[in-house]
């Protein structure tokens, strides 16, 4: 009867610590999210699943370019996945013609899916606070993103992780470039 009562306490003290290693790196290393609506097309698709690296933000700040998840604050348990385009303290502004210019220099980047049509509120200069990104989707004429108020700059507390590891489809599967 002892040994029967040692075998299941050892077995729950070791499903204990698996649901604890499980809890901490989803949590505080790396999440799956899936990629819903064409926005960031065509770097990323509907119905990719992604793993969020959410450590490498500790020891370093996000950079340019770099496709970030985070919240939507204006609707629960949805999130946005984006690519970076102005960093803090800069400001940003997109022309009629859909150029794009990072504190009056035109940005050289070739992420875009096509020339934006609709600047939004980038229209005028946007001037990012000390801890505010600029983000855009790489389909810029679908997607919600910086330009639109309900959007606007992302606050470096709400950034969740940076796309790392395409998980699926198993025909897409590697590392997300992000340069």
């Amino acid at each position: 009867m002892k040994k029967v009562l040692r075998e299941i306490l050892n077995t729950s003290l070791y499903l204990l610590g698996v649901l604890c290693v499980v809890y901490l790196v989803i949590h505080f290393v790396g999440q799956r999210t899936q990629v819903q609506g064409s926005s960031m097309e065509p770097t990323l698709s509907t119905e990719d699943n992604l793993i969020v690296d959410k450590i490498s933000y500790r020891f370093h700040d996000p950079e340019r370019f770099d496709i970030i998840v985070f919240p939507f604050l204006k609707e629960d348990d949805t999130f946005y996945i984006k690519r970076i385009i102005g960093l803090p303290g800069e400001t940003v502004q997109i022309d009629e013609e859909g150029n794009i210019f990072v504190d009056g220099e035109l940005l050289q980047e070739s992420y875009g899916k096509e020339v934006i049509l609709h600047p939004g509120r980038a229209i005028d200069p946007i001037k990012l606070g000390s801890d505010e990104y600029f983000v855009l989707g790489d389909n810029r004429n679908s997607s919600s993103d910086g330009r639109d108020p309900s959007v606007g700059n992302i606050r470096r507390e709400n950034i969740i992780g940076r796309a790392w590891l395409r998980i699926w489809p198993l025909d897409k599967f590697g590392f997300v470039k992000h340069r």
